[in-house]
């Protein structure tokens, strides 16, 4: 989430300001890999973001078959 913050040139203020009811502290520990987040927060952090909710789940999976 903060390479799409920082592409984005938003600070985590921003983002807070953008989204509904996120704060900062939520922004830094999601950043950081403090925090799990929900389904709700992640539309939320997508709305801050100004960014489709897709994007911040368009990442590669290691499953370890084989």
């Amino acid at each position: 989430m903060k390479d799409f913050r920082l592409k984005s040139g938003f600070s985590q203020d921003d983002v807070v300001m953008n989204s509904n009811r996120i704060t900062k502290g939520t922004v830094s520990d999601i950043e950081n890999g403090k925090r799990n987040l929900s389904f709700t927060t992640l539309i939320d952090l997508a709305k801050g973001l100004k960014i489709h909710p897709k994007e911040l789940m368009d990442f590669e999976v290691d499953l370890g078959e084989g």
